[in-house]
């Protein structure tokens, strides 16, 4: 008798077949069979009316540090997620040595907003080489699925010492050599792969940028090398302009190892609008060439997210602001004292001394972007710009400030797209999406705790492309669970899931796909030492199911821990 069969629902499979009815039988935490009328199991599910796909693989976190403080994994797991890939844009926590460990801490503060008191006080820092890291990780219990990476700031900084902190310290030969040893190490520990940032965007808490910013051509190709002679594991980058010059290097990483490799593709402000197109281009000419490489693109704009409540918000600027919420912070009647600044933010006069200060001081945040909107409840991510505040503010006759104001004031969040919405709208998203080179990812799950809520990436892919869009933009359902499941599995040389198939791992979601969604986001303060980030839970997850147990139900935790760390090797092609 099987374990668990999950009986009657719409099985959309992850190989791009058109969904269909009918059963799937799990036994050892692997799929038996798929299905008609398939015997009886031990637990059974009636999945009438709900689509029944393979878990989510989100191949672009920052779970570094949850990975051991969080066996949930949350948000991720609350959208369906079933596996997560962390260690991206070249940061991570190992290797690395104790004299190194402050700088650590701020490159990962700086580059992915995570506060270094939650990494002080929710790690016990007992590991070095990054095997012992893998083998920390393996000791957590956990309720889905984790595979991490490799990344070279910290190889760097572990290779060269404090010179390596310098992006412009150009490396011995035989540092070089030792940086091909420790990702080498680690890739056979179990590492799915490396990955390197070459982005001006990413800097440490005390403004150093990171030290992989200017890595040169020697550098990141003798790592590649020795990549290569352990035949595993594959590279994730990310870089700006000038993109030739980057993808020149990073196409002689694969060249000379033999190894996959994704980047990060993006519609970034201040380009041209069709500045992604030379990615793509060079995506094409690379695996024309019998390169494997791929594009890691976004399913919507990638969006800052201001309240009261966060760390970013327009009143910032404002000396009154800063002296009422200094009253209120160091006040001990906690949310009476957060109440009473409110009340005071809605009385005329505190209103306009806010508005003057903030005109004179030039600092709203989000002036530097074309277009800002009021996020709503339950969110609206697609950024229609007839409702965006300057829209608002001038059919009210002011400016954006004001709206913005009264938006935050009001308990509102304000969602500023920063990438994919140069032209105002989501066609260069979809243009990405249906590329044939590339996968989605790039959710950041686990980083920007305080101002990105960009996690639920899978279930908007999901809800807004394959239901939500306009008829005649709208992607089928079985083209983007594969998407999401099969392809991004495959970019990371995880072969043994992605698929409802027989021997195949059973990561199963049962989605009621007119429901599915997410709440709004929200602040909460539930990491180590009280830290905050954003969250929202995903809607319509009627239940998910990892290595063959139901671990979720209706969005809530069941008690199983049926998740692991995945190492490469075995599982990476």
């Amino acid at each position: 008798m099987d374990d668990l069969v999950i009986r009657g629902g719409t099985v959309v499979d992850g190989t791009g077949a058109a969904p269909r009815t009918a059963d799937v039988a799990v036994n050892g935490g692997r799929i038996r069979e798929v299905g008609a009328q398939l015997p009886a199991g031990r637990r059974e599910i009636d999945a009438s009316g709900l689509l029944v796909t393979p878990g989510w693989v989100d191949v672009h976190t920052h779970y570094d540090g949850n990975l051991l403080w969080d066996p949930l994994l949350t948000p991720s797991s609350t959208h369906g997620v079933t596996t997560v890939v962390t260690g991206n844009c070249g940061v991570g926590l190992a290797p690395v040595r104790p004299a190194d460990l402050d700088w650590t801490i701020a490159l990962m503060e700086g580059v992915e907003d995570i506060p270094g008191a939650v990494m002080r006080g929710g790690l016990a820092w007992d590991w070095e080489s990054f095997p012992e890291y893998l083998d920390a990780v393996a000791r957590v219990p956990r309720a889905i699925d984790a595979a991490t990476q490799v990344p070279h700031a910290a190889v760097r900084v572990y290779a060269m010492g404090e010179r390596g902190i310098d992006h412009t310290a150009v490396p011995t030969d035989d540092e070089i050599r030792r940086m091909g040893e420790l990702t080498a190490e680690a890739v056979v520990a179990g590492a799915l792969g490396f990955s390197t940032s070459r982005s001006v965007n990413h800097h440490a808490s005390d403004g150093r940028l990171t030290p992989t910013l200017t890595a040169r051509a020697a550098e990141l190709v003798g790592i590649a090398e020795a990549v290569g002679r352990t035949g595993l594991g594959v590279f994730e980058a990310v870089f700006e302009d000038p993109v030739d010059a980057h993808f020149e290097i990073l196409r002689r990483m694969c060249e000379v190892s033999g190894r996959p490799m994704s980047v990060t593709t993006l519609q970034r402000p201040g380009r041209p609008s069709d500045g992604y197109r030379d990615i793509l281009r060079h995506l094409e000419a690379a695996n024309a060439a019998g390169l494997r490489m791929r594009g890691q693109v976004a399913p919507r704009p990638v969006g800052l997210l201001m309240s009261l409540a966060g760390r970013v918000h327009p009143l910032l600027g404002s000396a009154t602001y800063r002296s009422l919420a200094a009253t209120a912070g160091s006040a001990s009647s906690g949310d009476a004292a957060g109440a009473a600044v409110t009340t005071a933010l809605r009385t005329p006069d505190v209103r306009e001394r806010i508005l003057a200060e903030l005109r004179a001081s030039g600092t709203d945040p989000a002036a530097r972007f074309a277009h800002s909107f009021e996020l709503g409840s339950p969110p609206s991510w697609d950024a229609d710009v007839r409702r965006s505040l300057n829209a608002l503010a001038a059919a009210r006759g002011t400016d954006q400030l004001e709206v913005a104001y009264d938006v935050v004031v009001g308990g509102g969040t304000i969602y500023t797209p920063v990438a994919n919405f140069t032209d105002g709208d989501l066609t260069a998203v979809r243009d990405m999406l249906v590329h044939p080179l590339t996968v989605p990812g790039l959710g950041d799950g686990g980083a920007h705790c305080t101002m990105i809520a960009d996690f639920d990436f899978p279930t908007f892919l999901m809800s807004y492309w394959a239901r939500d869009v306009a008829q005649d933009q709208r992607l089928p359902v079985e083209w983007v669970v594969k998407r999401q499941c099969a392809d991004t599995a495959a970019l990371v040389g995880l072969t043994d899931r992605g698929v409802l198939a027989p021997g195949l791992k059973a990561d199963i979601n049962l989605i009621d796909f007119d429901r599915l969604g997410t709440t709004s986001p929200r602040i909460a303060r539930d990491l180590p030492s009280d830290g905050p980030r954003l969250l929202s839970s995903g809607v319509g997850y009627v239940a998910t199911v990892v290595s063959g147990e139901v671990a979720f139900e209706a969005g809530e935790h069941t008690g199983v821990l049926a998740g692991a760390l995945v190492r490469g090797g075995s599982a990476a092609a």
